[in-house]
This record gives structure tokens, sequence and C-alpha cells, in this order.
């Protein structure tokens, strides 16, 4: 498959994390040499070898020789791999997505550049390995001297993704983040009615890291004050449309807050339900329904206040439509 390369300078920036597989029946079997280099592809072979070596690579929390073959139910700790470590590795980019982030594009100025970021495209490329977008951006524009993200959104969240193309433009930006001068509107399709008094959820959220690796959330008094503010926009007779304006930006706080109140979010694999995605089968839905409608901000240059939306991608609009059409389940 056609696909664009980008070195491995465009990833030192990375935080890279430790990961955790648990090994399937499928996976069984396989020496783990032969596991690594497929699960790691881009990373030198030579690399695999020498971190199964030194024992960073850890099956049960024990040291393995290369020819260990994994056994089902084995616990693997893969370390953090970054790109600077891999030297020439290369990172493999679809053509096909980076073409799909030109069609994009909802504004552009030499100070910034502005996204509707698909549903399933992560914002960043994890620990270098993977597809995200400010990856595919460099591709797209090799001679751009700065190009960052502002602020991220989860991978199965659409919507609106601000990247700064100047240095001053990021610092003007997250101080208006800081200071809470940048307004956030999403729209979530979430369980039953919500209830009209319900203006605001205050709830303070704890991050915790799972042995997987996987991060989740939870309402906890130790947790970090966290505000999100919602509008119903719409009522159906299983589900409600409702606009969430997050106040604190904390990870996945629309999501568990909407859970807290009791109306979880369609299609969300870790805060949802499932009888509601039952419910939903008819709508053709089959991603989580959080976009990131819209972003008003002042532009860092000229000083005016910008506000951009979004649109619905099909799916999203699809479903609306066969709801309003009085489907039920």
């Amino acid at each position: 498959m056609l696909a664009v390369y980008l070195e491995s300078r465009t990833m030192k920036e990375n935080n890279p994390a430790v990961q955790f597989i648990t090994i399937s029946a499928d996976s069984a079997g396989q020496r783990i040499d032969n596991f690594l280099r497929t699960h790691l592809k881009g990373v030198p072979k030579s690399l695999i070898y020498r971190i199964v070596r030194k024992g960073e690579v850890r099956i049960n929390k024990k040291r393995i020789k290369p020819e260990y073959k994994l056994q089902d139910g084995d616990v693997m700790r893969i370390p953090p791999i970054r790109q600077s470590e891999s030297e020439d590795a290369p990172i493999s980019v679809g053509l096909d997505k980076v073409a799909a982030l030109t069609e994009a594009i909802l504004y552009e100025d030499e100070h910034l550049l502005i996204l509707n970021k698909p549903s399933g495209t992560a914002v960043h490329g994890g620990s270098g390995l993977s597809f995200g977008v400010i990856e595919a951006l460099r591709a797209l524009r090799p001679d751009a001297r700065f190009l960052e993200l502002v602020h991220r959104l989860d991978r199965d969240t659409s919507g609106v993704l601000l990247v700064a193309k100047k240095r001053s433009a990021l610092r003007s930006l997250h101080e208006q983040l800081r200071m809470k001068g940048m307004q956030k509107d999403y729209l979530a399709l979430v369980r039953g009615q919500w209830q009209s008094h319900t203006k605001s959820v205050s709830a303070p959220l704890v991050k915790n890291i799972l042995a997987s690796g996987e991060r989740i959330v939870r309402v906890g008094s130790d947790g970090k004050p966290s505000e999100t503010r919602f509008k119903v926009e719409e009522r159906f007779d299983i589900a409600t449309l409702i606009k969430a304006s997050p106040v604190t930006g904390r990870t996945h706080q629309i999501r568990v807050h909407a859970q807290y109140a009791g109306h979880p979010i369609a299609f969300d694999d870790r805060y949802g339900e499932s009888e509601f995605d039952q419910q939903l089968r008819g709508s053709g839905l089959g991603r989580l329904f959080l976009h990131a409608a819209a972003l008003t901000f002042t532009h860092p240059d000229s000083g005016d206040t910008l506000r951009i939306e979004a649109p619905l991608d099909n799916q999203l609009r699809h479903c609306l439509l066969w709801l309003r059409a009085g489907h039920k389940g």
C-alpha cells in the first residue's frame, strides 16, 4: 500500500508509556521476538532484541529469552519505545488518511489551522508507532517550521481541533485555555430523558491507569475539581441530544459527567451502557456520539473573536434522522 514516511525527528516530542498486553489463545505458541516484531511495526529488529536481552520486556514480571514461546494468559510488559531510540525507523501513514485530513480543514491562516477531526483518529501517534493527526499534518506540510496541537480530543471524539502554526500563537491560545477564555461546545447523544433542571455537573474526577495501560476516570472525593455545563438540544423517545460545555478540561470529563448524571453517551465503550447501544442498533451508529461542534476563542494575532463550527459526520446525522423518524429501537 502506498504510504507517506515520516522521519523519526518528527516524533521526538512524544511521551511514550509502558504497555501491558495480555496474550490471547490466538497468539499463544509464538516466539516472543516474532510477536514483538509484528506488534512493534517500524521498530528495528536490533532494538527489539536489545530490549528483550536487557530484561526490559517481561512476562508475568519475569525476564525471558528471545526464544520464549508465549502462553495463553501471559501478561507482557513492553517498555516505552521512543522514536529517537529507533534511529532510522520510519512511521507509515496511509495516504487515504492524510487526504481525508486535507478535506477536513475548516479554517487556516498564517497562525492557525483548524480541523474537523474524524472519529477513530488519534491526535498523536502514541509511542511513535501509529498514525496520528499531528504526524499526518507534518507529512502534509514538510516545510512547516512549527505545527503543534493546542488541545486534544479523545480518539473516538470527532470535531473541532485547533493547531498552532507559530509558537506565539500557541502561547496565546494556551493562556486562553488557562484563563477559561476559550468556549468549547460538544454535542452528545445520551440515554433517556435528560432533566432540564440539570444544567451543570460538578464532580471531582480521578484518573486511573489499569494494568493494561487503559485510562479509566471515575468520580471521587479525592479527585480534581471538574465542571461541565449541559443544555438540552433535542429530545427523542429513548435519548436526548445535549450540548455539553466543559468549564474544566479533565480527561474523559464529559463522558464521565454524563454517566454520573445517569445518562451515559451512546456507544461509549468505557462509560456507556450496552442496552442503550442495542436500542440504537437500527440507526447505523457504530461510534461514540460525542462531537466537538464549536470552538469560540480570540484570534492570537488580530484579537478578533472567532467561532468555528464543525458539521456532524454522516453517521451521526443519519442516527439523528432515524431518531426523528420515531424509531424506538
